[in-house]
Formats: structure tokens, sequence, C-alpha cells
């Protein structure tokens, strides 16, 4: 029997990078996953195919994580489908930098909105459920940005902080419920933007690094899919970096 048969799964902002990564890790262990998007339906759908062709199964489900009613909509969509609601992980993210002389009011807000608003959603209304079923498992993705501030990113840092509070809150709040709430703060790791940048600028970076390289996005799906999975019943409050060391 696979690590999470039987589970049910929500991923929100599934459709490339770190969020994709932990969709396949999910399904891969046996949860259904539902691979929620905002915009890009056909990148969504190519998380789905990609499980489907390996066995697993996903479905696909179109949300703003920052629009409350959208959110309730969209849960109570899964809980109607599957009867219940076994694993979230707050993926869903932006950044629009800026130094914060220079970052206009409305690039804050929509960071904010939809990195720390949009990750209270989510929790707050999967977790009626779980509590009335006395389990479930909650994982937040923050961010080495919101442990150790980055310039240029105040309101990203801002809204990964933020994630990281809200974790440690709700895990205190549900813990008796047998519900874990944990984050997990990635450092720099290989994403399509992170691909795009220059040699010398992806070495500046590494320099950064301890370890001298960046993660990949599996690094951050396999600590997820721990999390998920019975090995994660006896963690929860905890923000683990994967960051190769440079935060430590």
């Amino acid at each position: 029997m696979k690590r999470l048969e039987g589970k049910t799964a929500l991923v929100t902002g599934a459709g490339r990078g770190i969020g994709a990564a932990i969709a396949k890790k999910l399904a891969a262990d046996g949860a259904i996953v539902y691979v929620n998007y905002a915009i890009s339906s056909e990148a969504a759908k190519q998380v789905v195919k990609e499980i489907e062709e390996k066995g697993g199964t996903a479905k696909i489900c179109q949300c703003d994580v920052s629009n409350y009613d959208s959110v309730k909509q969209m849960i109570e969509d899964i809980i109607s489908e599957e009867g219940k609601l076994d694993i979230l992980v707050n993926n869903a993210g932006i950044t629009k930098d800026n130094l914060l002389m220079r970052m206009k009011p409305e690039e804050f807000d929509s960071v904010i909105d939809i990195n720390l608003k949009g990750t209270f959603n989510t929790m707050q209304i999967a977790s009626k459920y779980m509590i009335k079923k006395r389990s479930g498992r909650i994982i937040n993705i923050s961010s080495v940005s919101g442990v150790m501030g980055n310039a240029g990113q105040i309101n990203y840092a801002a809204s990964k902080a933020g994630v990281i509070g809200m974790t440690k809150t709700a895990a205190r709040e549900m813990a008796s419920r047998n519900i874990t709430v944990n984050a997990i703060a990635p450092g720099y790791i290989k994403t399509d933007m992170t691909d795009a940048m220059p040699e010398a600028a992806k070495a500046r970076v590494n320099e950064l690094i301890p370890m001298g390289f960046q993660g990949e996005p599996d690094d951050i799906a396999n600590m997820a899919a721990f999390l998920a999975g019975e090995e994660g019943r006896y963690i929860t409050g905890q923000v683990i970096k994967i960051d190769g060391g440079m935060s430590m």
C-alpha cells in the first residue's frame, strides 16, 4: 500500500514549478490530487496528464485563492466529490519585487492578498472539515525570504513571514484535533524563472549557498510528502528550511 493511499489532497498554484512537483509526488504516493490554478488551465492540465500517465489520479480546479468565496466553493466542491479533504498544500504565490522606497501600494497589496490572505482563506475553510474528521495535514510553502528578509522583496518577505506566523498559530490551535500544520521555507530552487537568469547571476546566487548549488522542486516535494504521510504525524508548528544551508 502506498504512503498516501486513500487520501485526498489539494495543492494550490500547482500548474508549474514547486506546486507541480508536489502534486506529482503526492499522486505518486497514492493520493487523489486536486491541481489548483488561477489563470493557466493548460499548465494544470499538463500536470494532470503527467500524473495520469504514471497511474495516478488528479483533477484540475480553478480558483483565485485571494477570493474567499471562490475558495469556499472550490473546497466545498472537493468535499462533495470526494467526501473529505485530508491534505492541503498552500503553494500559490506571486512576486512583485521592488525596493521599499519605490514600491507601489498596489504591488504590496497584491502580493499580500495572494500569498498571505490566500493561505488564510484555504486554511480556515479546509480546517473546518478537518476538525470534524479530527484528522488533517496542512503544509504551507513559505520562503527563506520570510525568515531572513531579502532586499527588494519587502512585500514578498512580509507575506512569507506572515505565513510562518499563521502556521505556528494554527498548529497550536488544531494540535488537539490531530491536525498538523507546518511550513516549508525553500531557498533558491531551480525553476523556469531561475533557468532564465544569466550565468553570471546564477554564479552570484550559488555563492550565497554553502552547498554551492540550487535545489530542485523535488527537494520540496519530497518533504511535503513526508509531512503529509504517517511519518510526519508528530511534527507540527515547524518551519523546515530547504536552502542548502543559506539561512543557517
